[in-house]
């Protein structure tokens, strides 16, 4: 019974084995059919191809020159990182062009998009630098809290560094030095002088001088200016042409600022003629049919082989257009200057190439100088406009294009310049404007229609524009009245301007809006008759007739008779030398 029984059990486990055996694939087929269909269900969303096709578009996101970040541009200064990163509110930004590309530049006709930060990391086109200092807590732009490892004071001067042209130094030097004795001054220095000359308008003879090592700028400027030799040095500042959009269109005299300006009437009484304007610019198509004959001398002070520029010869338009289009002194004479040549961030200058300009426009007869650019509050530019203002010469600058919350420009901002803001056709100012209490005067600068290049026209926009048209008025007035000194020009300009915006003058407008046909009235009494009582239309006054068709009549007529004009005279001589 016992042998029954263990093979009884013995059986029974065999037999349980066996029906085991036969279920277990049942079992396992059971779960894994359930668990394939839930992955099936996976594709939708796309977890097998993850790795291999992430959003294509991402990858362009990271620049493919991050990898050679450290082969800065020649005219750019090695950025270095700030001491107390932790006292920043903001990240650090590089500008376009310095190795990393900016894929969201900040739109130039919204102001209030640029970053804020303080006037010495600002550059000369209102953009911030790369290394803003405001601070978590507030304050006046400079890092509240100094680290031991540096200062405000560094950061400051690291961003004005970044507005000059690296490694370069203007230098006023003993005129007394011949050209080899200047050199081994620069040899002393571990510099190569680039060039030197005297400037008349100084009194003096500055230089342009390269470091040639790797010694910092600082150390080399400190022992520069304690030779004997030097009585004065700087960095080679930049400056920026003041335009902000271009587009070729066909030409179109139904100009509004035309109208605006008053322009028609003005007309009517004076036009320009035997009043010489220096156009310190970009290059001037001399050739084009809107500027025939008008171009009575010209210089370049790069001494390049550049064509033609757009900024210039629209800046030449806006003054003496004379064809299909109405510059605001169609037979005023040009001295055109070349100032301003092709750059990392479109046409700029520096501080010698300008000087270079001034002194030639004030040697050569300019009566009136427009100064469409800008840039920082520059030391040796600033002497060459007081020496300007000293030879009686009118200045007049285009506000800069850096919006609401720029700091004041230079030139514009120097009280010797007559600072001009933008306006739009509906007399509103135009976006990208300046502003500040320096601003003397608004004028169209939005949308404007222009000659171009090789017989092109084009429409812009930029305060260029609107000290350009400044420029003209300030000519007409000068053939009504020569006798004229440049604070008699802006006070009429001022006291004859529409007021515009808020009542009253205002940081905006200046005085208001131009109005070349009140300025011109007003000019014939002045200064005899108080200015207090000019504002807008005259009294009485009635706009004399005008004929469209004689708006062309006594160009080439002015031109091509002999007058008595010191630009002329100058531009012989200097045509003789």
């Amino acid at each position: 019974m016992v042998h029954d029984g263990v093979s009884w059990w013995t059986r029974t486990q065999c037999a349980a084995w066996v029906v085991s055996a036969a279920l277990l694939p049942l079992i396992a087929v059971g779960p894994s059919a359930a668990h394939a269909q839930s992955i099936m269900r996976t594709p939708n969303l796309n977890v097998g191809a993850r790795v291999p096709t992430i959003n294509p578009t991402v990858t362009p996101r990271i620049s493919p020159t991050v990898a050679a970040r450290p082969a800065m541009r020649a005219d750019t200064v090695a950025r270095t990182p700030p001491s107390r990163i932790g006292t920043m509110s903001s990240t650090l930004r590089v500008r376009p062009g310095a190795g990393v590309q900016s894929t969201l530049p900040h739109a130039r006709f919204s102001p209030n998009l640029y970053p804020a930060c303080a006037y010495a990391l600002r550059g000369p086109d209102g953009e911030c630098f790369d290394r803003p200092v405001m601070s978590a807590g507030g304050g006046n732009g400079i890092s509240a809290k100094k680290g031991k490892g540096g200062s405000g004071n560094n950061n400051a001067q690291a961003a004005v560094n970044l507005r000059a042209v690296k490694n370069e130094l203007v230098a006023e030097i003993d005129g007394a030095l011949s050209t080899a004795e200047a050199d081994e001054l620069a040899r002393r220095h571990g510099l190569e002088r680039i060039a030197s000359q005297n400037f008349p308008l100084l009194g003096g003879t500055i230089g342009l001088f390269r470091i040639v090592d790797n010694r910092p700028v600082d150390t080399v400027r400190r022992e520069l200016a304690a030779d004997a030799s030097v009585r004065s040095v700087q960095l080679n500042l930049r400056y920026f042409l003041q335009d902000q959009k271009k587009a070729s269109t066909a030409g179109d005299a139904a100009q509004y600022a035309v109208t605006q300006l008053r322009l028609p009437q003005a007309h009517a009484l004076v036009r320009g003629m035997n009043v010489t304007i220096a156009v310190i610019d970009s290059g001037v198509d001399a050739k084009h049919p809107e500027l025939a004959n008008s171009v009575a001398d010209s210089f370049d002070a790069l001494g390049s082989k550049e064509g033609p520029h757009v900024h210039g010869t629209g800046i030449a338009g806006a003054i003496v257009a004379h064809a299909k289009l109405m510059g605001s002194a169609p037979e005023a004479r040009l001295i055109a200057i070349r100032a301003f040549g092709a750059g990392s961030k479109g046409a700029e200058s520096t501080s010698y190439v300008i000087l270079r300009g001034l002194d030639y426009a004030a040697e050569h007869g300019a009566q009136i100088i427009n100064m469409s650019f800008a840039g920082p509050k520059d030391p040796l530019i600033e002497r060459g406009i007081a020496a300007t203002a000293a030879r009686g010469i009118l200045m007049v600058a285009a506000a800069g294009n850096a919006g609401a919350k720029s700091p004041p420009l230079y030139p514009a901002a120097n009280p010797n310049v007559i600072a001009v803001s933008g306006t739009d056709a509906q007399e509103r100012l135009f976006a990208a404007s300046n502003r500040g209490n320096h601003i003397a005067v608004a004028a169209p600068g939005a949308d404007i229609f222009l000659p171009a290049p090789d017989e092109k026209y084009q429409i812009t926009s930029g305060t260029s524009f609107s000290a350009a048209y400044i420029s003209g008025v300030a000519a007409l007035m000068l053939e009504r009245n020569p006798s004229l000194k440049p604070g008699d020009v802006r006070a009429i300009l001022t006291r004859t301007a529409r007021d515009l915006g808020t009542p009253g003058r205002d940081d905006q407008f200046g005085a208001g809006g131009a109005d070349a046909f009140a300025a011109v009235t007003a000019t014939a009494a002045a200064p005899a008759v108080p200015l207090a009582s000019v504002s807008g239309r005259p009294a009485g006054e009635k706009a004399p007739t005008h004929d469209p068709a004689a708006d062309n009549t006594s160009v080439s007529r002015a031109l091509n008779e002999p007058v008595p004009s010191m630009a002329a005279d100058k531009s012989a001589a200097n045509a003789a030398k």
